[in-house]
């Protein structure tokens, strides 16, 4: 019962067919490639965009911001 046959996996595959069509399924095979591909190329200028050299940290600002003495400050 854990694993199927090649069987099983046919009979599965006819009657998703039947239900929706060759037609059907290749559309949804397009969208579905469609989308991975621009998946893709998003993620690839998302690593672009970062910084090349991460070996230098970099300085915000100054300021050090004490959580602690603010959620005091909010309480009171």
């Amino acid at each position: 019962m854990g694993s199927f046959s090649i069987w099983h996996w046919l009979i599965v595959l006819v009657i998703v067919m039947l239900v929706f069509g060759t037609k059907k399924l290749r559309n949804m095979g397009s969208d579905l490639g469609g989308a991975v591909k621009g998946f893709k190329d998003g993620m690839k200028e998302a690593s672009a965009d970062k910084p090349a050299d991460k070996s230098e940290p970099q300085q915000v600002s100054g300021q050090t911001i004490d959580v602690e003495s603010r959620r005091e400050q909010t309480k009171t």
